[in-house]
């Protein structure tokens, strides 16, 4: 490129001297020639301390009172408008860089460079404008500056920002030129996506070209490695960053810790962070997050401590990070400490801050707080829509989940996998299957039947709703190109709770044969159906193989799945020892259930024992005493069962009255044993009457007959 402008410029100033009236400009033959002369010169300076000015405001991010000086300056060259562009890029007002860039193309005597191209799309990308990006690259490839390497190395970033990845990949393969941040962007960009594995591929690829790698390339592509769980490369990556001396690299390092403590080397991340020379908020941050990953919360919140006690300013990362850690741990006290501690630091308004401080009020109960705070934040993402759906869905507020989703509908974001999810998940679980039904109709609309998530809620959705054939229908349908284990667990568990135990269990049987391995949700199907079929030796078998075989840990829901089919086999001794013996906590639950086979059974002696644990944990629940006085009775024990009932009377505990309740016109209507509350309630027990004396009658006619 060099050794075509020279002779241009050659000729250029060969022809200018040879040229009589060229040579006489450069001889001054008047004042006035001289004093026009000096004009000018100064004009020239007065632009380079204009710009140099300019510069300097923008530097600073003082960008109004840039623009002011832009707009007042008696002419405007190119560095001016590039300054001025670049001022508004860097302060991620992509929508006013856009419009002074349009503004200048038109101007005339201005002249685009690969630069400031390389700007405009820096602020399409990140003002998510894929269609003014379009036009900036068609321009490029017009006027012949694609081939730049910042032009080409701006497409691809751009592309990839705003999820056009296929398209960035095939500008990265023409670029003639490329360069380390080439290579960085589109590892960067696939990364990002979730595209992990091609991001190594393309990692790879740039060290056999033998790239020199930055350390924003080697901690991308350990990024990668963390989300993969690739320990063996991430090693590898390690490995190379020391040949490299990376390794003392800041962001580096907190790539890596963040790398081990994802693969599960928690203390090979621990060490790293020790032997930071370094402990930024990026350090700590991750190691608070790592400590919350493993379930290891009381060190989580100690790093927390210790990481203010040290003089680190928490930022809006590690905030959302403790304010999630809270949510886990149901701690709304703490969370609510936090709360007001970012409103007083002003970082209520982060997104990630936001999102956290909703989650951790929805999952806590404190649904009220929540929406609060939603309706408060200045921006809503995605995560802020779906969560407070969420929220409001698993806490069995089918209408509010409803009206959220409505609102979500009717704005932008438009509603994703999760939150349709959400809101099908409470419509099974209120058996409200006529807005099920419309759900499911929009979904299809919008093109997201096919996600793994929708799918699993539809299936969820009809069978809770007693349409157990529509969700094998809809599962049926979906299997095929189902890659995912969540729907063959949401059938699974549909056909255990309608009793279709054989199908349940022919279902798990199959998922090996798809290369699907099954979870912990998926087990807890399998295990009510064998305690539904009496098949104790099978459930031992599927229970024993979730820790020897998938590494799984029961939990205290597959202990109660096996406490159940023990009782079911009348096995209640057995029952009683695996409560006793195993490493969860105990609950109400796994003794109710040993209880009430107990009086099943009629084992007396068994039941008290089961009763007292009960009591420990809850002493003034009506259903214990119940069902121990009715143990009592079916035994001819009338006495005991008699001091049971002197005792509930003592401590005031009453039985709450059953329930039941029904969807009319899309609204739900309750009934209580004996009460006549009811709006309509006259009417409703009329008919209940006539239908009453009219079942007499028929009674009465088939015995005469």
């Amino acid at each position: 490129m060099v050794l075509t402008i020279r002779p241009q410029i050659r000729r250029i100033f060969t022809s200018s001297f040879a040229r009589p009236e060229c040579r006489s400009l450069l001889v001054p033959e008047s004042k006035t020639e001289q004093l026009e002369q000096k004009t000018h010169r100064a004009n020239h300076v007065d632009m380079l301390e204009l710009n140099s000015q300019l510069k300097q405001l923008v530097k600073i991010g003082n960008v109004k009172d840039a623009r002011k000086m832009f707009d007042e300056m008696p002419q405007r060259d190119e560095v001016s408008w590039t300054n001025m562009i670049s001022g508004y890029v860097g302060v991620s007002d992509s929508s006013a860089a856009l419009a002074l860039f349009s503004n200048m193309w038109v101007q005339p005597g201005l002249c685009m460079d690969p630069f400031l191209l390389s700007i405009a799309l820096k602020a399409c990308g990140l003002g998510m404008n894929l269609c003014y990006g379009e036009v900036v690259h068609g321009y490029s490839v017009k006027s012949g500056f694609v081939n730049s390497v910042f032009v080409g190395s701006a497409l691809l970033d751009m592309y990839m920002k705003v999820g056009e990845i296929e398209k960035g990949c095939r500008v990265f393969d023409a670029m003639p030129l490329r360069n380390v941040v080439s290579w960085t962007t589109i590892i960067t960009g696939l990364v990002r996506a979730g595209y992990n594995v091609e991001g190594l591929a393309y990692f790879a690829e740039m060290w056999r070209c033998r790239v020199q790698c930055d350390a924003y390339a080697f901690a991308i592509s350990l990024k990668a490695c963390a989300d993969l769980g690739a320990l063996k490369c991430g090693r590898e990556i390690h490995a190379q960053t020391m040949k490299k001396g990376f390794d003392e690299n800041s962001f580096v390092a907190n790539s890596l810790a963040t790398m081990y403590n994802k693969c599960g080397k928690l203390d090979y991340g621990v060490q790293l962070f020790a032997n930071m020379r370094t402990q930024d908020v990026v350090s700590w941050t991750s190691i608070i997050t790592s400590h919350f990953w493993t379930g290891q919360e009381d060190h989580a919140i100690k790093a927390f401590m210790r990481m203010q006690e040290s003089g680190v300013r928490p930022n809006e990362y590690t905030f959302a990070a403790v304010i999630s850690g809270c949510a886990n741990l149901a701690r709304v006290e703490w969370g609510e400490q936090l709360h007001a501690n970012v409103l007083r630091l002003g970082l209520a308004d982060s997104l990630s801050v936001g999102n956290s401080i909703i989650t951790m009020y929805a999952k806590c109960g404190r649904l009220a707080s929540a929406s609060v705070v939603f309706h408060e934040m200045g921006r809503k993402d995605i995560v802020s829509w779906t969560t407070v759906i969420a929220g409001y869905s698993q806490a069995g507020y089918g209408g509010e989940a409803f009206k959220y989703l409505s609102w979500m509908r009717k704005g932008e974001p438009k509603p994703n996998e999760y939150a349709f999810a959400s809101v099908l998940s409470v419509c099974g679980s209120m058996a409200m299957l006529e807005q099920g039904k419309q759900l499911h109709a929009h979904v299809l609309t919008v093109g997201l039947d096919s996600e793994a998530m929708v799918q699993s809620a539809l299936v969820n959705l009809y069978s809770k709703c007693g349409s157990i054939q529509e969700a094998a229908k809809i599962f049926d349908v979906t299997k095929a190109k189902d890659d995912d284990v969540i729907s063959w667990t949401s059938m699974i568990n549909g056909y255990a709770q309608h009793g279709y135990y054989h199908e349940a269990i022919d279902l798990f049987e199959k998922l090996p044969t798809v290369g699907l391995k099954p979870d912990s949700v998926t087990f807890i199907g399998v295990l009510a159906a064998c305690s539904h079929a009496g098949l104790v030796d099978l459930g031992f078998h599927y229970f024993n193989s979730m820790s020897n075989e998938f590494k799984i840990s029961p939990s205290k829901e597959h202990y109660g799945c096996m406490i159940d089919l023990l009782c079911r086999a009348g096995r209640l001794s057995e029952a009683e020892h695996m409560i006793k013996s195993m490493p969860v906590q105990q609950d109400d639950v796994v003794w109710s259930t040993l209880l009430t086979a107990c009086r099943l059974h009629g084992d007396v002696d068994c039941g008290r024992r089961a009763a007292e644990e009960i009591l420990k944990l809850n002493p003034n629940c009506a259903v214990t005493h119940i069902t121990l006085a009715g143990t009592y009775a079916a035994k001819g024990m009338w006495r005991e069962a008699a001091e049971v009932r002197r005792m509930m009377r003592s401590k005031g505990v009453i039985k709450e009255p059953g329930w039941s309740g029904i969807e009319v016109k899309n609204g739900i209507s309750v009934f209580v044993a004996g009460d006549r509350s009811h709006p309509q309630g006259d009417e409703i027990y009329s008919v209940l009457e006539l239908l009453d004396s009219k079942a007499e009658i028929s009674t009465r006619e088939t015995v005469l007959h």
